[in-house]
């Protein structure tokens, strides 16, 4: 092998897995840096270290490719953990390449990196002089392997030394996971006498490519289908009735609840897909397929421990036989048509702002057809989901939802724009609050971006707080925001903008995609705070119904 220094080893095993690095340059990985640029990795400058592993998480969701981050030692680590742990959280694969203390020991200005990134699930993968080829290796198998964030620590004073050559071991190829735990004769039997079956998909299927044998599976039961946020679009086709939990229509959860047979295909059944308890019918038998080691949920009837993909096909072949009637499906097109949709909100509200229901709608209208949706997190995020098209389920990159945070989706947006195939536009759904915590990388986005739109739902406030607390009476000083310019700022960093006041303000929005769509631009969308979303009111009143039952 080449002479190397250990920057160049673990550089040089990295740009056999990955092309893209995002990140902030210091002192402690300006080695790694330079490596990178000589083995031809593209190098994504991000202007907060938070951003750098947030940017590579989206670039992975949008694109099913690993992708690294990196940030020097001390501080630029600790910025960065927040987004480390939405990926752990998120069960996303993806790498850090950080500094570390000196191999000799800790200085005084030291932390305990690999104590801080096991407080929140990260393995760290320390690489030395004799090894750093092969432990990187390891790193991002083992992170491959359990969809997972890792970080690669290269000890300060070990960054500009000579690694020693090494033979490493050729990785292992990808394995498909077909697996089947038995039990799959049981589920056929199971869906053969269903009168009202439900298919109901999660990311899980997404990822282990379920679709195609999932739709056939429903279209051989005469099936309905739904799918999760994370899966949305996933099972469309005939019976399709969107997306399950709080984004969904009342109407589309009634035919759920209605179903007497529910296959679940990887998804967890998280409360907000469940409705909190309000999804499936009380008489339903639920199955439920996923790599899980067991049931994670205890509605779960029947659970066989699948690779989704496989599990479909085997019992496609266990059925065999002719397709079902169309008496369900026919049920629930005759109902769906008569019910109405999402609330399209009011042209008139009482502060005079925008309605946010109303502007979703207007919107899905002008954005291009061909679009990437990344969705931070707040009380605006089921307006994407609820009123916009999205083309396939990698098209939908919501961030936060994992680990319940806000101000991901700037830096997510810079991974996401990096990741999308050329025509292709990126669109970004903010709120204020989150918006202006990641307002550095507002700059990172007009970089690299060929094709985004951010759209801003500022309502001058942490809208989600004004409506769970300021409520309840609770002071709404500390939730309230000053009014920010924000089309100024964006103009100011290089992107095209518009203050949205009215629909008839997005002529301005219409006139930048007529003319190609090219680079950025932030749309700065005066909201009303007055319009609760549909999901949060039945998230409150479940919470609200808990506390009486623990209060007794």
């Amino acid at each position: 092998m080449t002479s190397l220094t250990v920057s160049g080893r673990v550089a040089e095993v990295l740009s056999s897995y990955l092309s893209d690095i995002f990140g902030v340059m210091g002192n402690g990985n300006v080695y790694f840096l330079d490596a990178a640029e000589k083995q031809g990795l593209r190098f994504s400058a991000v202007r907060h270290e938070g951003a750098a592993i947030a940017a590579a998480d989206a670039y992975y969701r949008a694109s099913g490719r690993l992708a690294a981050g990196t940030t020097t030692y001390g501080p630029g680590y600790t910025n960065a953990l927040t987004a480390l742990a939405e990926a752990v959280q998120a069960q996303i694969p993806v790498v850090l390449v950080t500094g570390d203390a000196p191999s000799s020991g800790a200085r005084p200005w030291d932390v305990d990196q690999p104590a801080i990134a096991a407080g929140l699930g990260a393995a760290t993968f320390t690489v030395t002089r004799e090894a750093a080829g092969s432990i990187t290796q390891e790193a991002v198998e083992y992170a491959l392997a359990r969809r997972t964030a890792v970080v690669i620590a290269i000890p300060y004073d070990l960054a500009a030394l000579e690694a020693a050559d090494e033979e490493l071991p050729v990785p292992p190829a990808a394995a498909v996971r077909d697996y089947v735990d038995g039990g799959l004769e049981r589920v056929a039997r199971l869906l053969a006498g269903a009168k009202r079956p439900l298919v109901l998909a999660g990311r899980g299927a997404h990822l282990a490519g379920a679709g195609p044998e999932l739709r056939q599976l429903a279209d051989r039961l005469g099936a309905l289908t739904a799918g999760t946020a994370l899966a949305l679009n996933l099972l469309q086709g005939e019976g399709y009735l969107g997306v399950a939990g709080g984004f969904g229509t009342d109407t589309a959860a009634g035919l759920m609840g209605s179903a007497d047979v529910v296959l679940v295909a990887g998804a967890s059944l998280s409360p907000f897909t469940m409705r909190f308890g309000h999804l499936i019918g009380p008489d339903s038998t639920v199955i439920q397929i996923d790599t899980a080691l067991q049931a994670t949920h205890p509605r779960v009837d029947l659970f066989v421990g699948a690779d989704a993909k496989a599990a479909a096909g085997l019992l496609l072949r266990l059925l065999g036989g002719t397709p079902a009637t169309d008496a369900w499906r026919a049920e629930a097109r005759k109902r769906l048509a008569e019910a109405p949709g999402h609330d399209a909100g009011s042209a008139d509200t009482a502060d005079g702002r925008l309605d946010p229901r109303a502007l979703a709608a207007a919107l899905d209208a002008i954005l291009p057809e061909r679009r990437t949706v990344v969705q931070d997190g707040g009380h605006f995020l089921g307006w994407a989901p609820m009123y916009w098209r999205i083309p396939r389920p990698q098209d939908l990159v919501m961030v936060g939802t994992a680990y319940q945070t806000i101000g991901l989706g700037l830096a997510s947006a810079v991974g996401a724009a990096r990741a999308v195939d050329e025509g292709r536009t990126l669109v970004l759904a903010s709120g204020d609050g989150g918006f202006l915590m990641g307002l550095s990388d507002l700059e990172s986005l007009v970089g690299a971006a060929r094709s985004a739109v951010v759209v801003i739902y500022n309502d001058a406030a942490y809208g989600a707080e004004i409506h769970q607390y300021g409520s309840k009476g609770l002071t709404e000083k500390p939730m309230l925001i000053p009014e920010v310019d924000f089309s100024g700022i964006a103009r100011a960093l290089g992107a095209e903008s518009a203050i949205i006041r009215s629909l008839a303000d997005l002529s301005a929005l219409q006139d930048w995609i007529d003319d190609g769509a090219k680079g950025t631009f932030v749309a700065d969308c005066r909201i009303t705070s007055s319009v609760r979303a549909p999901w949060l009111s039945e998230w409150m009143r479940a919470s609200q119904a808990e506390k009486e039952k623990v209060a007794g």
